[in-house]
């Protein structure tokens, strides 16, 4: 018994020594949350390992944003449609793949190399970053098809037109679908989402089709939103950016729309739970739309957001803010329903002065909407307490976290923050800007606007492996 119990032991031991296993990236940002979170770490220092260059550089579907808004007197917009400004990578068996809008095709290179394994060409513009499920490869394209390749070597097992004819358009100086795919594709549970249309007034489609197969499971249409940029899914339901409108939500068993959610519009979105932060609108403020809600929550001023379980991690055009998660939702929550009750108090108070209620009668409401006011501004100040650390930041454009370090991009350059403390750890530089990241397996891959993917590692680990 004794000998048995020191073999277990020793085996426990053996296992605890042995490396982690490495965590892949398989669609944009990680995951169909959209987290932008890896688990593996990257140690220090990083150097270039290999870098690929794109004989053309992203083709953007939206060139830019307008300067400002004369109707509402807003100026200094930002961009809202801003998903195919780089060849955004995914990380899956060894490989690095993205999409190129500039030549129609998937690259698939080897992801320690840079090498090219594969290439599969569509007719028309890849401006979403594929994601790999098992050993398949599933996109779309601005022909108006999705498609399903084989991971190995890029051959093609099914392709799908979503519309239910094929009819090309000029867009972008090119031909493609008057359906074109302008969404991301995404891959859950055996199934394949999808959307074709950008165009409202010419239907936009919504598909779920089998992974397998790609014959169609259920079929929705809507009328009066586009549907541009990363879909989102949870276990029960699906996420649809609608360009610089609001996102939609929509159940994912049958298609059917829920709600469309309060905010400022903007491609950008990530779950955490159910729970949707989208933006960045037209200031650049992300919104917050609680489960099985319509109404914001909370909003923040930033444009991208990192969320853990015991913090948020904030980016702007100038720093980067740590939050207390739990604490500043809980207050954001306590001041949603005061305002509720407040807001409740004040309709009361214009029905009271419609029928000409005296000053005596209208004074306990008018207390009360006081006190609620005060209540109000304590918790907003309480909010704001809630910042761990700000640190400021010049890399405004893409953020993701690998392991307990914070990776930003900007002009030329990223950088790194620690989680702890906001101590900026690296700088490195790149070709244009950095609106692209990706991590796993101690790597970092960096897609620019200019058809550069440079990849970093330590270079002592990476020969050691």
């Amino acid at each position: 018994m004794h000998s048995l119990l020191h073999r277990l032991s020793l085996l426990c031991a053996a296992i605890a020594a042995l490396p982690a296993l490495a965590t892949d990236w398989p669609t944009y940002q990680a995951d169909l949350a959209r987290s932008g979170i890896s688990p593996d770490p990257l140690p220090a220092p990083l150097a270039p390992l290999w870098s690929w260059q794109s004989p053309h550089p992203p083709q953007p579907a939206w060139q830019g944003e307008a300067k400002w808004d004369g109707w509402n007197k807003v100026y200094d917009l930002k961009p809202r449609q801003i998903f195919d400004r780089a060849f955004h990578p995914v990380v899956a068996n060894g490989h690095v793949l993205f999409g190129s809008s500039a030549d129609d095709k998937v690259h698939c290179l080897d992801a320690k190399t840079g090498a090219p394994v594969w290439a599969f060409y569509t007719e028309g513009p890849v401006r979403f970053a594929p994601i790999v499920s098992g050993d398949r490869v599933y996109f779309g394209s601005d022909d108006g098809k999705v498609y399903c390749v084989t991971a190995a070597d890029g051959q093609l097992i099914w392709s799908r037109r979503v519309a239910p004819e094929d009819r090309r358009i000029p867009g972008n100086g090119r031909i493609i679908s008057a359906w074109p795919i302008r969404t991301s594709v995404i891959v859950q549970e055996g199934r394949v989402y999808a959307t074709a249309g950008m165009f409202p007034s010419e239907t936009v489609y919504l598909v779920a089709l089998d992974a397998a197969t790609g014959e169609e499971h259920w079929r929705q249409t809507q009328k009066d939103l586009p549907a541009q940029g990363y879909l989102l899914a949870s276990k029960s339901r699906l996420y649809i950016p609608a360009g610089r409108n609001n996102p939609v939500v929509c159940d994912i068993a049958t298609g059917k729309r829920q709600r469309v959610v309060e905010g400022a519009g903007g491609t950008y979105a990530l779950l955490t739970g159910d729970t949707l932060v989208f933006g960045p609108g037209k200031t650049g403020q992300l919104g917050m739309v609680d489960e099985d809600q319509s109404d914001q929550l909370a909003s923040f001023q930033g444009h991208h957001l990192i969320v853990t379980g015991n913090r948020s991690y904030l980016h702007s055009d100038t720093e980067i803010t740590a939050l207390d998660r739990g604490r500043y939702l809980d207050l954001a929550r306590q001041r949603k329903q005061l305002a509720s009750q407040q807001s409740g108090l004040v309709k009361k108070l214009r029905d009271l002065d419609k029928k000409k209620a005296t000053a005596a009668e209208m004074a306990p409401l008018r207390e009360q909407v006081a006190d609620l006011g005060q209540q109000i501004d304590k918790t907003t100040a309480g909010m704001q307490d809630c910042r761990l650390w700000t640190v400021p930041c010049q890399w405004p454009d893409a953020m993701i976290l690998a392991g307990d370090t914070l990776v930003v991009g900007g002009a030329n350059e990223t950088a790194a923050f620690a989680v702890t403390n906001g101590q900026r750890l690296w700088t490195q530089p790149v070709q244009g800007r950095a609106y692209g990241l990706a991590a796993a397996n101690g790597q970092l891959w960096i897609a620019t606007d200019q058809g550069t993917l440079h990849c970093f590692a330590n270079p002592t680990l990476r020969a050691s492996r």
